[in-house]
């Protein structure tokens, strides 16, 4: 038989049962969808969180305390008080770490602020007057914090857009006072809405010297980081050793080893959270192809019973002159168009899911998320969907074409 021929036939025959093939191609349909779904959110998150990262600028070090986490158990590990003023003073000298060009010591905390009847839980960021420059911020209204304010422990701030619509409203922030832990605040300047920078969603942040912070407002002698820029990319690598050699002499430590305290840069945290990402995309992915057997088995029952239904047309058709392997590869056909179908479907319900997903997320949750198409897991759904229709329909296939032409015609 030819195979343009034993197309046509497997196509008639699942033609004759529309409701039966539709419900059968629904499994493989949910299958490749929620696999496209998965791989489609799982790349917009990991573009979300590089472009994130990506905020800070490609030179930026941060030094945080505590031992580098190797797992979820050691994030504990990161809330350790080694950064002291001494590390940064030692870090400022330029004998020290030639090639530093700007250091900025953060502490941040939440705390509720309040203004006449309304009242906020924000998050407070102590810093310096490098702000404005590494997290490339500029005030709407009014002026940054300066280094005057940091030496003289000033009660200024700067608040964010959210910050200022929740506690002001319509009215005028600049120049009036907000209360932080029993102490007055004047607003210096509002930042316009900015959104997410790296990590920190300045909108619902307010910003104070660092050395305000740490007296008013949490009571500590430490710091919860440093960020430090260098004079230009190529010197990332040079200023990382100079700083862990500064910090280790500062701190007395011998081995690299006992170190209380880890350097991370941009490309550091950005290969890591792509790996996290990724796998976790990999993880989910498996989880939903799972359904993607169940469809299989479902294929395989329906194939069954199609092959008892049919057993006079088949023992009618080895009587007229076709083989064992003719009607092998005619319910074999019809399995694997049943998932290829299923596959295409599935692969543009997926996309529509994911379009209409990353459409909510920016638009609903304010992220700025993208829609990426997985080409690669597209191709695969329809690959393993073909196989799916391959292995799960062989056998029924084989049932069928192993029956005897007068027993089956003798089938009631």
């Amino acid at each position: 038989m030819k195979f343009s021929h034993a197309v046509k036939t497997a196509i008639a025959g699942l033609a004759s049962h529309k409701s039966r093939s539709v419900l059968t191609i629904l499994g493989i349909v949910i299958g490749v969808a929620a696999v496209i779904l998965v791989v489609s959110l799982g790349k917009g998150a990991q573009n979300l969180i590089l472009g994130q990262i990506q905020g800070l600028g490609s030179k930026t070090i941060a030094v945080l305390p505590g031992r580098e986490p190797k797992g979820p158990s050691d994030i504990a590990q990161t809330f350790s008080d080694s950064l002291k003023e001494k590390d940064l003073e030692a870090l400022r000298r330029k004998d020290n770490v030639p090639t530093l060009e700007k250091i900025m010591p953060v502490v941040f905390g939440g705390a509720s602020a309040s203004y006449g009847d309304e009242t906020y839980r924000l998050t407070i960021l102590g810093v310096s007057g490098l702000v404005g420059e590494i997290f490339d911020l500029r005030p709407q209204t009014g002026v940054f914090l300066t280094e005057d304010d940091v030496k003289n422990r000033a009660a200024a701030v700067v608040i964010g857009a959210k910050v200022k619509d929740e506690l002001f409203g319509e009215s005028a922030a600049l120049g009036e006072r907000i209360k932080i832990k029993g102490r007055n605040f004047r607003v210096v300047g509002v930042l316009p809405k900015k959104g997410q920078v790296s990590f920190f969603n300045f909108d619902e942040m307010a910003l104070v010297p660092y050395t305000t912070a740490q007296q008013y407002i949490f009571g500590i002698k430490y710091f919860h980081r440093f960020i430090i820029q260098p004079s230009s990319e190529e010197e990332i690598g040079r200023t990382v050793q100079d700083v862990k050699i500064t910090l280790r002499n500062s701190h007395g430590i011998s081995s690299p080893d006992k170190d209380d305290f880890f350097v991370e840069t941009q490309a550091d945290l950005a290969a890591r959270l792509g790996t996290i990402t990724s796998v976790l995309t990999l993880f989910l992915a498996a989880i939903a192809a799972i359904s993607l057997l169940v469809g299989g088995v479902g294929i395989m029952n329906i194939m069954l019973v199609s092959v008892t239904e049919r057993t006079r047309e088949i023992g009618l058709r080895k009587a007229v002159g076709a083989t064992n392997r003719d009607i092998l590869n005619q319910f074999l056909l019809e399995a694997i168009i049943l998932t290829l179908i299923g596959g295409i479907v599935g692969v543009f319900a997926g996309a529509i899911l994911s379009f209409l997903s990353s459409l909510a997320l920016s638009n609903f949750a304010g992220l700025n998320w993208t829609f990426v198409f997985p080409f690669s897991a597209a191709f695969l759904g329809l690959l393993v969907s073909s196989l799916v229709g391959l292995v799960f329909g062989l056998y029924p296939a084989r049932q069928a074409s192993l029956k005897s032409p007068i027993e089956a015609l003798r089938y009631e």
